[in-house]
Parts: C-alpha cells; sequence; structure tokens
C-alpha cells in the first residue's frame, strides 16, 4: 500500500505498512482498485457525452465511489469488494452505451485503443482485486509532479462528490458537477496532458467545489430551513438516547421520526453539531443536543456516551471492545463487524429499528452537566446583521476577521488554533466551518457589540457561507479585490473535503491562505512552488509569528 491523502500520513510522507487512521493495506489495495475503475467508467463516460449519450446513474456511481475513498469512511474489506464489482457493472454498461451511439452515428464500431482501466476485469474476488490494487495505486505515476497534480485534483474531486452525493441524497442535482467529475478522472489517465494542463483542471476543480457546496446549501435548506442562531446543550439528560455523528442531515431527520414519541433523546457528534440549527431538524424535542466533540476523540467519548451511536459518514475509527456491540453504520461507511443499517429501497425511509431497540435496551444514559453553546451562523443569519457587521468595521470595533475552519485531528501541533484563538485581539472576529472549531467553541471569547467572536457556520461545506460572507462585505465596501478585505485565512486542513474547499478559495482568488498543522505531502517542491508563487501559499508558524503577521 502507499497513501498520503491524510494530514497525518506515516512520517509526513506517506502510510506504507498500515494507515495511521487504521487502514489495513488490502483496504488501501482495494480502494486504490476502486478509483482506477472509476476512472474506467469516467472515460467511456466522457466519450458518451461527446456523442450525446448521457447518463446520470454513471455519474452518480463516480460520485459514490469517490465519496467512499475518503479518509475514515469505508474499512471494510467485503463492502469495498461489492462495490468494486459493481462498479465494473457501471463501466461495463456505459461502455456499452457508448459503443452502441458511436455505431448509430458512424455507421462503423468504435475500434481505439484505450487504457487498461477501461477494460480490465478478472474474476477471482478480493484476493484478485487486492493485487491488482497494488499495481494501480499512487505510485502507478512516475513522474512527481504529475503524480502530485493528479492526487491534488482527485482528492479535490472526492470531496466534490461527497457534496454533490449529500445534495442528490435530498434530491437536488447539477448534473454538471457530475459530468467534471468524470472529465478531470478520465484526464489522469491521459499521459499526454501536460503540468500546465492539470494546473488549469486543479483550478477548474475549485469551481466546481464552490458549484457543489452552493448546491448542498440549497439542499439543505430547501429542505430543513435557513440555519437560525441557536443555543446548543453539551451535555445529556436521563432516558435513553442515540448519538449521531457525521454529516447526512436526512438519516438525522429519519430517526428523529422513527423515535418519537418512543421516550430515547438524539444527541448531536462531531460534524453533526450543526443540525441542531436547522428549524426542520429542531423542532423535534427529543434533540437535545450536542454530545462530545471532534470526530479523533471518539473512542473516548462513544465508551462515554454509554448508548448506541450511528455513523452516517467519516469520520468512523476502530470501536472499542466496549461499544462494537452498539455502533452501528450507514450509508458508504463501513467496519468489520460492525452492524449496518441499509440504504433506502423504493423511496422508502432507511429502518432505523435495530438502532432504536438497541437503546430500548440499553436504557438511561444518565445525566451529565453541559455548557451550551452558539451555532446557526450561515450566511443568511450573517446578512439579517449585515449592517451591524459593517458599521462596528467601519467604528473599528472589528478590527480583522479570521477564518479559521477546517478539519480537526490528532496531531499535538493542532492545539496552535486553541492558543491562537485565545491570543487573537478582542477586535478580531473568527469565522469557522467544519470540525476545526472543536479546538475553540468551548472558549469564552464573547462578542464585540452582539456579535460572537466564534461565528460558526457549520459543517465543512458550510464554508460556502463564509465565502458568501466575504463576497457581501467586499460588494459593501466598495473594494475591487477580495484579497483588500481585513480578513485572513488560517485554514486546518486534514482530509480531502478540505482539500475541496481550499481549491475553492484559490478559484475564488484568496491569497495568502495559511495552512497548517502541516503542508499535504503529495504536493511536490515544485507543485507547491506554483501555489506559492500564484496564490501564497505558507505554512502554519508559531502562534506568536502569526499573530504577529495578523495583527500587522
Amino acid at each position: 500500500m502507499f497513501c498520503f491523502q491524510c494530514s497525518e500520513t506515516m512520517k509526513g510522507t506517506g502510510c506504507t505498512v498500515k494507515g495511521v487512521c487504521g487502514k489495513e493495506p488490502e483496504v488501501a489495495n482495494l480502494q486504490d482498485l476502486l478509483i482506477w475503475i472509476l476512472k474506467g467508467i469516467s472515460y467511456w463516460g466522457v466519450r458518451a457525452r461527446e456523442i450525446g449519450v448521457t447518463d446520470v446513474e454513471t455519474g452518480l456511481y463516480v460520485a459514490e465511489g469517490l465519496f467512499t475513498t475518503i479518509t475514515n469512511v469505508d474499512f471494510d474489506s467485503e463492502s469495498l469488494g461489492k462495490k468494486i464489482e459493481r462498479a465494473l457493472e457501471v463501466r461495463e454498461r456505459i461502455e456499452r452505451l457508448f459503443r452502441e451511439g458511436f455505431r448509430r452515428k458512424h455507421g462503423k464500431d468504435f475500434d481505439d485503443s484505450v487504457p487498461e482501466a477501461c477494460t480490465w476485469k478478472l474474476s477471482g474476488g478480493l484476493d484478485v482485486y487486492e493485487m491488482k490494487g497494488a499495481e494501480v495505486g499512487v505510485l502507478d505515476t512516475s513522474d512527481e509532479d504529475v503524480r502530485s497534480l493528479r492526487e491534488l485534483l482527485t482528492y479535490g474531486l472526492k470531496g466534490i462528490a461527497a457534496y454533490t452525493d449529500h445534495a442528490y441524497i435530498l434530491k437536488h442535482s447539477d448534473n454538471s458537477i457530475l459530468d467534471f467529475l468524470q472529465e478531470a478522472l478520465a484526464a489522469t489517465l491521459d499521459d499526454s496532458r501536460t503540468v500546465d494542463d492539470y494546473v488549469s483542471l486543479v483550478l477548474k476543480a475549485g469551481e466546481y467545489a464552490v458549484k457543489a457546496m452552493a448546491l448542498l446549501d440549497e439542499a439543505n435548506t430547501s429542505s430543513y430551513g435557513n440555519p437560525e442562531i441557536t443555543s446548543v446543550f453539551t451535555g445529556t439528560v436521563e432516558g435513553p438516547g442515540i448519538l449521531v455523528s457525521g454529516h447526512d442531515l436526512l438519516d438525522l431527520e429519519e430517526l428523529l421520526k422513527q423515535t418519537e414519541g418512543k421516550g430515547i433523546n438524539i444527541y448531536t457528534h462531531g460534524e453533526m453539531l450543526p443540525a441542531n440549527a436547522y428549524p426542520g431538524l429542531k423542532k423535534y424535542s427529543h434533540l437535545k443536543g450536542n454530545f462530545g466533540t471532534s470526530w479523533y476523540n471518539q473512542q473516548k467519548e462513544f465508551e462515554e456516551f454509554q448508548g448506541p451511536i450511528l455513523m452516517t459518514t467519516n469520520c468512523i475509527q476502530k470501536p472499542r471492545e466496549s461499544y462494537k456491540d452498539k455502533i452501528f453504520t450507514t450509508g458508504l461507511v463501513g467496519w468489520p463487524g460492525v452492524a449496518h443499517i441499509p440504504n433506502r429501497v423504493d423511496g422508502k425511509e432507511k429502518d432505523f429499528s435495530p438502532i432504536i431497540q438497541k437503546a430500548l435496551e440499553v436504557g438511561d444514559i444518565g445525566a451529565r452537566p453541559g455548557k451550551s453553546i452558539i451555532v446557526g451562523l450561515a450566511h443568511d443569519q450573517l446578512s439579517k446583521v449585515s449592517d451591524k457587521i459593517i458599521d462596528a468595521v467601519k467604528a473599528g470595533a472589528i478590527k480583522k476577521f479570521v477564518v479559521m475552519g477546517g478539519c480537526d485531528g490528532h496531531a499535538k501541533e493542532r492545539e496552535y488554533y486553541t492558543d491562537l484563538a485565545k491570543k487573537l485581539p478582542k477586535e478580531m472576529v473568527i469565522l469557522t466551518a467544519g470540525c476545526a472549531k472543536y479546538r475553540y467553541n468551548m472558549l469564552d471569547l464573547g462578542d464585540i457589540g452582539g456579535i460572537p467572536r466564534v461565528v460558526d457556520a457549520g459543517q465543512c461545506n458550510d464554508s460556502y457561507s463564509l465565502v458568501i460572507t466575504a463576497l457581501k462585505l467586499k460588494e459593501a465596501f466598495g473594494l475591487e479585490d477580495i484579497n483588500d478585505l481585513p480578513i485572513e485565512y488560517d485554514i486546518a486542513w486534514y482530509e480531502q473535503k478540505a482539500v475541496a474547499v481550499l481549491l475553492a478559495l484559490l478559484y475564488m482568488g484568496v491569497k495568502s491562505i495559511r495552512l497548517g498543522p502541516v503542508l499535504p505531502a503529495f504536493v511536490s517542491p515544485n507543485v507547491l512552488k506554483v501555489l506559492v508563487d500564484n496564490f501564497d501559499i505558507k505554512p502554519i508558524k508559531t502562534v506568536d509569528e502569526d499573530l504577529s503577521a495578523i495583527i500587522g
């Protein structure tokens, strides 16, 4: 195996024996094979559209497959084997549709040579899949800079795919995003592409990352209403409870419906915290609040919770024996030996009765104290106080905004974000989205004229709200360049959705982003130079050094 797609990759270069995330070598190889076959599917999808043949089902499967390989989603070899088999079926189908269309249009059979990813197929099950996956992984591209750009592109596509998949689940679609996923994946099979070609595709990925986040924002807000400023309790109350982690709001809604009147309380965890601010979800009186913090603390926190846990998306870690019989996965998430809630069939809701029954069996999880934190400050709420914000900036009450969104993780270096938040002058406001917020959202940082000093827009995809807010401020102050705003960008990254957010910011023209806790291992020195020269991307330094630069 060789994997360097997350910020915690071994020694800052790559995991080769076992993933730091817990990924076994066979799982890594199966994921590499799935990505490779998705590239083959994409080749046929692109060729099919060239002759007027479109197939949304193919595009959706490519998005689901990309999402499956995001860090901490699916660790189950059996599950991945089934997804590979399905991918081979999808590839065969889109190839057939293309060849039939080509024959109709040109009156002859298609006989061009095609990449191996478009045709490879061997029986033999997981053993064969693992061996092939070991051949076609990251290191199959020998040129370091081409490899770097292909992986930067692919990881951005994974983030775009995740956001797009969530939107489609809520029946909001933009097929141009699915088409781009295929266009970009297919391009990674083309050895005639130059470094400049891939740089252009990477920036184009940023454009589609913005589209994907906008689509998901529309899906979430049209389904559940615009988030409202909400105070969320972080303890528990007496009675049975279920803890819901991940990002899938529809899973949470269906669970809330199915537990209504059963005496079971529902709590969010990790990236599900912002769900408490949506009117269509917080109307359920048994949604009691949020328990716990960021994903990387889940083993300790899931054990402490005592009740059953539902993982709707990443990030899942190896379950401890103390709660392995109480954790359930659903959607694309998988872990060997963990019970899985099947997908929806024929438009019906998922059946959450197994986890509901488990909650009733476990019984009272006990009351625990907790403080309250403020969420729900997405673009709609901020637009309602925009005059107040603008006046505060003009009056000097707010000197600067510091965007500290992104991901959280294990690394001790991430304490940087806590320390920076504590040291920021009281005239500065933190704008955040994603689980990076857990490094400072429990701090008592106060407010500026009623505006909280930690403005929490929501999940990582709600970085879109921060972009919208920045653009509105740019317009309000009559500025031509978004970089002239009193905004600093101090982004924390861990996995591939953060890569998509980073590419979106680059597409928007944002410069001088500080990235931490480390620069991505998959960015080669030459590619880094391109990013530095064009966008002034830089690594975080010490808190005091960066604080001086921010104040200056």
